[in-house]
């Protein structure tokens, strides 16, 4: 306890130093290649995985429901492009019957190439743990469908509970006198829910993706980083694309995947960066003890 709180007070004297010493650290680790392979796997796993959760969900609930919820998910994913992406997904949905028990093992193997991959870049910027941990293959096997089912049971509680945000939408509340409808907040709790849950997302990703045990309060100290990054990004992401980018010029029909894999390299460069802010600082501690 004491020595982090020593690291901790010289963290906080010297933040730039220590900033440097990330991006350094960054670079050395490959972190924008890294980045690239686990935005293209990304790309390669959005579609399958949806498609596999609103096939599933589509059983229980209904399904324009759960693609208005997936829609807001994939928001935080790809901004801006999340009606092109829903728009094929709803078109598989139409012919899901016609894939089989092979083709849903497919769309399986594919819905965990992201995860896979998420998996291997971190044991790059987590190397110091790989060398003394090392984590039983089965372990990493198993790992992307257990978030696979998170994602789903998540992904079904946000649509449950978005459903009567909405059918509570038309109703209205008089307080003091005022009359208040609760249609304008219904968005607002729905955006709180998915940051939230992008919080928690980050927060396991660090908590688990790396071999051995990592404390929670780096891990959560790394989800809000993150989540406060991306949530700039995207934005600007948004702002950017509908602005100033030449790439429908450029791309043409292919213009919805070339920004879906931009947006997906710009997530796994934060994603990425914030898992080198705990790396790092965890490598300054084991400096520390070496001097001490």
């Amino acid at each position: 306890m004491q020595k982090h709180i020593t690291r901790l007070s010289e963290l906080i004297a010297n933040p730039a130093g220590f900033m440097l010493q990330v991006i350094s650290d960054f670079r050395k680790n490959q972190g924008f290649l890294l980045s690239g392979a686990i935005a293209y796997y990304t790309l390669l796993s959005v579609v399958p995985m949806f498609a596999l959760f609103l096939v599933v969900l589509s059983q229980v609930m209904d399904t324009q429901q759960l693609l208005d919820t997936a829609a807001n998910y994939l928001e935080l994913i790809a901004p801006g492009q999340s009606s092109a992406i829903i728009e094929q997904i709803s078109a598989f949905l139409q012919n899901w019957r016609v894939v089989g028990i092979i083709g849903f093992l497919i769309l399986l193997f594919f819905s965990s190439l992201a995860f896979t991959s998420l998996e291997n870049a971190m044991s790059v910027i987590f190397h110091h743990r790989v060398a003394i941990h090392r984590r039983h293959f089965l372990i990493s096997a198993i790992m992307p469908y257990l978030y696979i089912l998170l994602l789903a049971l998540g992904l079904l509680t946000v649509s449950a509970i978005s459903a009567a945000l909405y059918a509570a939408g038309d109703q209205a509340i008089i307080l003091f006198g005022h009359t208040i409808t609760l249609h304008g907040t219904t968005a607002v709790v729905i955006y709180i829910l998915g940051l939230t849950g992008e919080i928690l997302l980050l927060t396991s990703l660090y908590m688990v993706m790396p071999v051995g045990h990592l404390v929670f309060r780096h891990a959560l100290i790394g989800g809000l980083t993150a989540t406060l990054l991306w949530e700039l990004t995207r934005h600007f992401l948004v702002w950017y694309f509908s602005t100033l980018s030449l790439v429908n010029v450029i791309y043409g029909s292919f213009t919805s995947t070339i920004i879906i894999l931009l947006s997906c390299e710009a997530a796994a460069l934060i994603l990425l960066f914030g898992a080198q802010v705990i790396a790092s600082y965890e490598h300054l501690d084991t400096q520390h003890s070496h001097n001490l």
